[in-house]
């Protein structure tokens, strides 16, 4: 049996829905926090328990009888995420799982100056002590950030942020088919894999220029400092542990921590990733 957490949210159903086209309902479980907004999977005949990363106890219980678990990293950063993915790689290692696979990141790295960064890297070598054979699918960057990054300059004609790097900007579905190959065909991915990314790494300067041309009107570039950028985001109520992750993420790119172009990707789909242009197009035009 595979079980995949955080099946209600956009990667973790995502990977569900294409599991089911390869696998018998019967042989897939998920483990989420409410059970009753997975209504529908269980109707199509996938196990549905409920499991939280804050009680393992509830981890076990939804990972009992699986042969594989996929951990999909949760949405926060600090100790307390690097703990509870802990605790979801041993409930998997108590069930029984023969392997262990984990959203990890193409970021991960226990000095990134973005903090999740550093948490990946710091659940990679828990899954690496753990005894499991695993797979850290290493994720490139979430095209739908791009997009956040850009959603105040559709309405404004400004992207106003500091100074970036080039991003490897990735499609969650396309990682989603990833995740969906590792489950399911073991042998093509193992342990910490290359970065999983699109075919070329864009900054912000060049996602506007897209943006511009795709929607017929400019949409200009600015750059501000982290400072500034921190106090602008405050005034407008933003938590400032929020600010600060996201002035992190910028200090981070201008490292080029996210620049990395890998044909991985390309290699295990078979086909070429969608492009950050073809994503943009496809959103820009709902």
């Amino acid at each position: 049996m595979i079980i995949v957490t955080g099946a209600n949210g956009q990667l973790g159903r995502a990977i569900t829905e294409k599991l089911l086209q390869r696998v018998p309902a019967a042989r897939l479980g998920v483990s989420v926090r409410d059970p009753e907004q997975a209504s529908a999977l269980a109707q199509r005949g996938v196990r549905v328990r409920r499991g939280t990363f804050e009680d393992p106890a509830s981890l076990r219980h939804a990972f009992e009888g699986a042969s594989h678990v996929l951990i999909v990293s949760i949405d926060r950063a600090g100790e307390d995420a690097v703990r509870q993915h802990g605790g979801a790689i041993e409930a998997a290692r108590a069930a029984g799982a023969r392997r262990v696979l984990y959203t990890s990141h193409m970021g991960s790295n226990p000095a990134s100056r973005f903090a999740p960064m550093r948490d990946h890297a710091a659940t990679e070598a828990l899954l690496q002590r753990s005894g499991v054979a695993f797979t850290s699918l290493r994720n490139g960057f979430y095209a739908a950030s791009g997009l956040m990054l850009l959603e105040r300059a559709l309405e404004t004609g400004k992207l106003v942020a500091p100074e970036d790097g080039p991003v490897s900007w990735t499609e969650h579905g396309d990682l989603a088919d990833a995740a969906v190959i590792a489950l399911t065909d073991e042998a093509r991915l193992e342990g910490l894999t290359p970065p999983l990314t699109a075919s070329a790494a864009l900054d912000l300067a060049e996602i506007a220029a897209i943006a511009s041309e795709l929607l017929g009107r400019s949409i200009t570039r600015e750059t501000v400092s982290d400072r500034a950028f921190r106090a602008d985001m405050v005034s407008h109520g933003v938590p400032e542990h929020r600010a600060d992750l996201l002035v992190g993420l910028f200090a981070a790119s201008r490292e080029r921590e996210f620049a990395a172009v890998d044909p991985a990707l390309e290699r295990l789909l078979g086909r070429a990733p969608m492009s950050m242009r073809r994503y943009l197009a496809a959103r820009l035009s709902r």
